[in-house]
């Protein structure tokens, strides 16, 4: 079964910010992107994009799907 992974931690830490950064910047709580990082929540279409354009990443580069 296929899995969303995610970057985003890896991401934060190249531009050195925090979850709340990040949540604040894209409209959500600090909960989602703690939950999104954990690969324990697969964010809407929408909030994947502004989470990529928030980076200045494709879509690809931040999310990807595991076999």
């Amino acid at each position: 079964m296929e899995k969303l992974k995610n970057r985003l931690r890896v991401l934060r830490a190249e531009k050195d910010i925090s979850q709340e950064v990040l949540a604040k910047a894209v409209g959500v709580s600090r909960q989602t992107v703690v939950a999104i990082e954990g690969d324990d929540y697969s964010p809407s279409v929408m909030l994947a994009l502004k989470i990529a354009a928030y980076f200045g990443k494709q879509l690809e580069e931040v999310f990807y799907l595991e076999k």
